[in-house]
């Protein structure tokens, strides 16, 4: 029994060291980082920020590969299924705390099936429109929508993300109806409230600044908790509506398979670039601020914030099949 026990001490340490030491050599092959959303969109500029300091760092190619759809699912389904070998990661945003509840038929389990590698960032969520819109306040949304139940739509980069909910809830709260319009991105989303084809526009602020400075969309309010330092100007959602509020993160995760080792590897260098002060900089000038989290503080904040939203949805009476 001794030299049993003493067999499978050794053996585990082994398994550690060489575990450690691929960690150490790591990456020595091209890295992928799957978005969930087209080029150009909000995620898509984050996330080639990141994979383009990552590629100095590590010394070897960061590939993007944008696979929209299903509201972030698809391109997460990919990464939970992909090899846990710490070369394939994805962007997450806000709809990966959101799907649980939303979703029925989700194709993974969002806790068991995945790790949290860091938060990149939290962002400001805009409430925008065409210039040609009737409304220009939070308060002229709703009358108008009140005057005319249902005819009211509003576009977002998909189903089930932080814009989508952030409506829903803004709908129960102030009893309105306005319909809902999904895109596959915030790019195409922003084209179509451009050229009127749909009058409301919910993204996230910093992917639409050069939108509001040309004057081809206008701001109604930021759906930020209070007023934004940088943006004083701007009014909240919740000054005209109380308790409407939200925030957009984007974090990255790897199959939860992966080897914690690499895990931390990944966090610890990651993490580092976005406190650079080179992207704190890039990232604070359009209105992102950097977080930079641990593994286990990023699973910790997963986990709360899937019961906060799970309450939004609940309240909300929103479904996605």
């Amino acid at each position: 029994m001794g030299r049993t026990r003493g067999f499978i001490a050794l053996t585990v340490a082994v398994l550690a060291s060489i575990a450690a030491q691929v960690a150490q050599g790591f990456p020595a092959k091209p890295v992928r980082m799957v978005v969930p959303f087209p080029p150009g969109g909000a995620t898509d500029i984050i996330g080639r920020l990141v994979a383009a300091k990552m590629q100095e760092v590590w010394g070897q190619p960061v590939i993007i590969e944008n696979k929209p759809g299903a509201g972030t699912v698809v391109a997460t389904e990919y990464v939970a299924k992909s090899l846990p070998d710490g070369y394939t990661m994805g962007f997450v945003i806000t709809a990966h705390l959101i799907n649980p509840s939303l979703r029925s038929n989700m194709p993974y389990d969002t806790l068991k099936d995945l790790s949290g590698v860091t938060q990149v960032s939290v962002q400001h969520l805009v409430i925008a429109a065409n210039p040609s819109f009737e409304a220009n306040s939070i308060a002229e949304l709703i009358a108008l929508a009140k005057r005319n139940p249902g005819k009211i739509a509003y576009a977002t980069p998909g189903s089930g993300t932080a814009m989508h909910l952030s409506v829903e809830l803004l709908k129960s709260v102030a009893g309105i109806d306005l319909v809902h319009v999904p895109y596959k991105g915030g790019a195409p989303a922003q084209q179509d409230v451009m050229g009127g084809r749909v009058p409301v526009l919910l993204d996230v602020h910093y992917a639409v600044l050069p939108l509001i400075s040309s004057g081809k969309i206008k701001v109604l309010a930021l759906l930020s908790p209070q007023r934004v330092k940088g943006f004083p100007d701007i009014p909240a959602v919740a000054e005209t509506v109380p308790g409407v509020s939200a925030l957009s993160m984007v974090g990255i995760v790897v199959p939860s398979a992966t080897p914690r080792d690499i895990v931390q590897r990944l966090s610890a260098d990651i993490s580092k670039a976005v406190l650079s002060s080179e992207l704190t900089t890039r990232m604070t000038q359009v209105g992102m601020e950097p977080v930079g989290s641990t593994p286990e503080q990023f699973d910790a904040y997963v986990r709360t914030e899937i019961e906060k939203w799970a309450r939004v949805v609940k309240v909300s009476g929103a479904k996605v099949d």
